[in-house]
């Protein structure tokens, strides 16, 4: 699925992705390739995701690998048709 993580100042990431660790207003949950379609609220926490290829770390992604972490004061998440966007602050 691809992934764009979007903040206010600018697009942190976009690019294909196996799998969303997402902190849910709710509480936390993952997405997956062909997952249902979602739009979720987010809270402060670490978003994580796992790349299908090696991403370069910068001041706001923590890389290891394809493993790859960000944190977020709060949010939007919409999955449709295979994209998942978060409109992070």
């Amino acid at each position: 699925m691809l992934l764009e993580i979007i903040t206010p100042e600018k697009s942190l990431f976009k690019g294909e992705v196996n799998s969303v660790s997402l902190p849910g207003t709710d509480g936390a949950f993952q997405v997956f390739n062909h997952h249902a379609p979602i739009i979720s609220s987010l809270r402060r926490g670490e978003l994580r995701f796992e790349a299908t290829n090696t991403v370069e770390a910068t001041e706001f992604l923590q890389v290891s690998g394809t493993a790859v972490s960000v944190q977020i004061k709060g949010g939007v998440a919409e999955l449709n048709n295979q994209k998942l966007i978060v409109l992070a602050e």
